[in-house]
């Protein structure tokens, strides 16, 4: 054979190896999606105010519905449902409606509809349909404005009688409140059609349920318990794992009633040993610390101490004459939450504090996980207060001494003990492609898919 002939066959096998590999990556469409989650919501209206936000519902919400706008991590905003935006006036904002958008049953995305959902989820918003617009009056700036509408709960849906419509990726097939979800690909979605013909989620299963589901085939996707993130890992599983953004924390039920109260509410701060709850408990996940909002969102959280100081404890809690058997709620569906309870009662006993963990409700105090609603701080702050039932923000600052000065004042009326930061974590099969996390925690589905079984 020539030398010609050679180099010819050489190349196309490079070819046909480079086109086999291509096609092996390429992706998928078809198959069923299997996800097992730990929350068990009992509504999937973005704007329903009695099921508590969680990371699990944020992800189930933008599966099924859409926001005007989105938010990156470098809080900049892009556009969704609203093509363009301007301002109308002072305090008063312009969204011009995207075209040819469909809800599930076939109804058009129309600024009445949006209008009618704005309104739902914020009664304090005079919110205007006008033509293909929708106008906004609100006391908020216009990048707080963004943010806010990039939250889940301003979700775009469509309420008829019992029947939710929304314009996502995938609508709603069968729906078991706080059981089982399942949702079908939508095919005329604006942004095209998702890879996955459907989805089905597990709902309130336990982390070791979902380990098991993986493991044996049945999920291809699970949250992971912070405390097990490390044996995942090691074990060779695919992990992802966004910055911190939950909160661990002690939040009293009342304000203190005496000077007295207050100081023994500090003592019980300086007597937690957050490092080594850490360490050893949460199996070295997340970030100890004193503060509400997380470091990497504020870039002061280092100001709040973290580190224990026993002999502080002493020397306050030596100050008042009568202490208090407090009661201690802890979540008992997570094991973990009752080991970090009975920590936190160790270290207090040995401060000279009386603190007795239980699950029952009507308690003095509770330790509590608080998801960070959004990467923008006063945002993020505000709504921890709400979710932990602590006074809200009168106003709002401008600059990071004023966001500073608001969370000193909040920690300084001793309801709320920040303890540690945790992230949040998904497992998956080694076969399931191109997922990922929003920057508010929540998965990142709609390109993803899975490989088929090599023959």
């Amino acid at each position: 054979m020539k030398p010609i002939a050679w180099q010819w066959l050489a190349a196309s096998s490079v070819l046909i190896a480079a086109l086999a590999a291509s096609a092996e990556t390429r992706p998928q469409y078809g198959g069923t999606l299997h996800v097992s989650m730990h929350e068990a919501p009992l509504s999937l209206d973005p704007a329903d105010r009695a099921t508590p936000d969680s990371f699990g519902r944020r992800s189930l919400t933008t599966l099924i519905f859409e926001t005007l706008v989105t938010v990156d991590k470098s809080g900049h905003a892009t556009p969704v449902l609203a093509e363009s935006w301007q301002a109308g006036g002072s305090r008063r904002w312009q969204f011009r409606i995207r075209r040819n958008v469909s809800f599930h049953d076939g109804s058009p995305l129309t600024a009445e509809t949006v209008a009618a959902s704005l309104r739902l989820a914020n009664p304090a918003w005079n919110v205007i349909a006008d033509r293909d617009s929708v106008m906004i009056e609100s006391d908020l700036t216009e990048q707080d404005l963004l943010a806010e509408l990039a939250l889940p709960r301003n979700a775009i849906a469509k309420r008829d009688a019992d029947k939710l419509s929304g314009t996502g990726a995938f609508h709603i097939v069968d729906w078991q409140p706080g059981k089982e979800l399942t949702l079908g690909a939508e095919e005329n979605c604006w942004r095209g059609r998702p890879f996955f013909d459907g989805i089905e989620v597990e709902l309130g299963r336990s982390f070791h349920d979902q380990m098991t589901a993986l493991q044996l085939g049945r999920a291809e996707l699970i949250e992971v318990a912070p405390e097990q993130t490390r044996h995942v890992s090691q074990a060779g599983q695919v992990l992802m794992s966004s910055v911190p953004m939950e909160l661990l924390a002690l939040v009293f039920a009342q304000d203190a009633s005496s000077p007295e109260e207050t100081s023994l509410r500090e003592a019980l701060g300086w007597s937690v040993e957050r490092g080594s709850m850490r360490d050893v408990l949460l199996q070295g996940a997340g970030q100890a610390t004193g503060s509400i909002l997380p470091g990497w969102m504020s870039g002061y959280g280092f100001v709040f101490p973290a580190m224990a100081d026993l002999g502080k404890a002493r020397s306050l809690r030596g100050h008042v004459h009568a202490v208090p058997n407090w009661k201690l709620a802890y979540d008992s569906s997570d094991p973990v939450n009752r080991l970090l309870s009975e920590r936190i009662s160790l270290n207090a006993r040995d401060a000279g504090l009386s603190l007795q963990p239980t699950p029952a409700s009507n308690t003095d105090l509770r330790l509590v996980r608080i998801p960070i609603a959004s990467s923008d701080p006063w945002i993020a702050l505000q709504n921890v207060l709400a979710a932990a039932g602590l006074p809200l923000l009168s106003s709002k600052g401008q600059s990071i001494e004023d966001l500073y000065a608001a969370e000193a004042a909040t920690l300084v009326t001793r309801r709320i003990i920040p303890l540690v930061h945790l992230p949040v974590s998904y497992a998956s099969a080694t076969n399931l492609k191109n997922w990922s996390l929003r920057v508010d925690g929540s998965l990142n589905l709609s390109d993803a898919w899975v490989e088929s079984a090599k023959p």
